[in-house]
């Protein structure tokens, strides 16, 4: 009776659990509520584990160990989580996404492990719990090696490397990785040889999937990989019949599949591409003949009265922003404009940073009403009414090459479209090129002008000289 008490109690944990979830999700769908969401679903979370703990088997002395390594393992990784967490920089918060979801698909591939060694001592093989296993450990060995190098090609410790036909050999690999799979579920005999090197060729085919993908593509990359995470999750809800594990799992695989359509239609471009044609790598050539033309610069003086006496202003920000950790700068020259009646607001494009939403997230740390941020389909309806357009260290997003260059590696990709506005001022540090490795056209147009230095910087004088006025 205490044992059937107990059960129920964990059900009724999971239900509430998995409602977390799904009222978080929701929630972070607007910055505002962002931060509550991520709360209200780590509490759920911290209901089911502790659930798991109390109700999911009779606590007895003889298990002292069991409990003893569970409890080290939630304050060691609580301690380090935090850390990390507190510590990280807005700049570094991509890299610490793909390491915290490759840490995800880590865990999914031991249980696979686990569950499969397991097997192997009762010799109980079950056709559709070998199937999940071998799943499990797939997606989750890819999703683990696959986001380690993302995260060191994100914090720039591993280049773009492509292996001679090495489309060719991925395919090669991610046959033999099915076939192997396919095998060990339909013999009915279970070999510990099999696992492992079932493990080591998912591991690999992580990382050679990954290696080549260019920069540009980082946002895509890191929600493809959020998105098998949670796969891998799934699976190993189903294992364990654990339906906050098996919810949790679904709605992150879900939400990161939607994501990386979103992306990728925001670069007007498939996913089949942007897996196999390496844009936006080292080695992308400038588009154009070399011969832009002339730029011309701006004072911050002559920028500010710009910017004092227009109606509205639009500011499309990019990783230029982030790396200055300018995003309260900005907030505050937003503050002093509308105390001089004029409009501001933020063109925000989907894929513009290093993670996806990196730029909604930077300006809600900053509190930045959240109807000001306007996607890149509103900026742009809008543009045409905008007197001065501030583009603060982003590049690819606003490099009219997607729109008029054939040529061009990002050809067909929407942009927000800042010559549809009466003046541009371009902040950059210099004439470097931005992620995708190609020439800007947009800094030798007539209508733009460039205000060069550290972002942050260049703000604190427009605010200074905006006040003067």
């Amino acid at each position: 009776m205490t044992e059937l008490l107990g059960l129920s109690i964990l059900e009724l944990c999971y239900i509430a659990a998995s409602i977390t979830f799904i009222m978080g999700l929701k929630m972070l769908s607007s910055p505002d509520k962002a931060r509550k969401g991520n709360l209200l679903a780590a509490y759920g979370m911290g209901i089911a584990i502790i659930a798991t703990i109390l109700f999911k088997e009779e606590l007895t002395a003889d298990k002292w160990l069991n409990y003893t390594l569970i409890l080290a393992g939630l304050v060691v990784g609580t301690v380090i989580g935090t850390r990390m967490a507190l510590k990280v920089q807005m700049t570094a918060m991509p890299q610490m996404v793909s390491f915290f979801n490759g840490m995800g698909g880590a865990c999914a591939a031991v249980i696979s492990l686990v569950e499969f060694d397991h097997i192997l001592h009762t010799g109980e093989v079950e056709l559709g719990m070998m199937i999940v296993i071998i799943l499990g450990l797939i997606i989750g060995s890819v999703s683990f090696s696959g986001s380690i190098i993302a995260y060191g090609k994100l914090e720039g410790k591993i280049g773009d490397k492509a292996l001679p036909a090495g489309q060719i050999l991925n395919i090669v690999l991610l046959l033999a990785i099915l076939g192997l799979g396919t095998f060990m579920a339909i013999s009915g005999e279970p070999q510990a040889m099999y696992i492992y090197i079932l493990l080591g060729l998912s591991l690999l085919y992580g990382v050679l999937f990954v290696m080549p993908i260019g920069g540009a593509d980082m946002p895509v990359v890191i929600s493809l990989l959020n998105s098998f995470t949670g796969m891998a999750a799934a699976f190993g809800g189903f294992l364990y019949g654990n339906q906050a594990m098996l919810t949790g799992g679904i709605l992150v695989g879900s939400a990161g599949t939607i994501l990386t359509v979103l992306m990728c239609t925001a670069m007007n471009r498939s996913l089949t591409n942007v897996i196999i044609g390496s844009f936006g790598g080292g080695g992308a050539a400038a588009s154009g003949d070399g011969e832009q033309g002339t730029i011309k610069e701006i004072s911050a003086t002559d920028a500010a009265i710009l910017l004092a006496y227009a109606n509205k202003v639009s500011v499309v920000p990019g990783y230029g922003l982030a790396v200055a950790q300018a995003q309260h700068t900005v907030h505050n020259l937003e503050k002093i404009l509308d105390d001089k009646g004029v409009e501001m607001t933020y063109a925000i494009h989907p894929v513009a940073g290093r993670m996806p939403g990196h730029m909604n997230v930077l300006l809600a740390e900053a509190d930045v009403p959240y109807p000001k941020l306007l996607e890149m389909e509103e900026a742009n309806d809008d543009m045409s009414n905008t007197d001065v357009v501030l583009v603060i260290g982003a590049n690819d997003v606003v490099n009219p090459a997607a729109e008029n260059d054939p040529s061009s590696p990002i050809y067909g990709m929407p942009i927000v479209d800042v010559l549809s506005a009466k003046n541009v001022i371009v902040m950059k540090r210099s004439m470097g090129k931005g992620y995708a490795g190609i020439e800007n056209a947009l800094f030798f147009h007539d209508k733009n002008r460039m205000l060069f230095g550290d972002a942050k910087d260049s703000l604190e004088k427009l605010i200074a000289e905006v006040k003067n006025l």
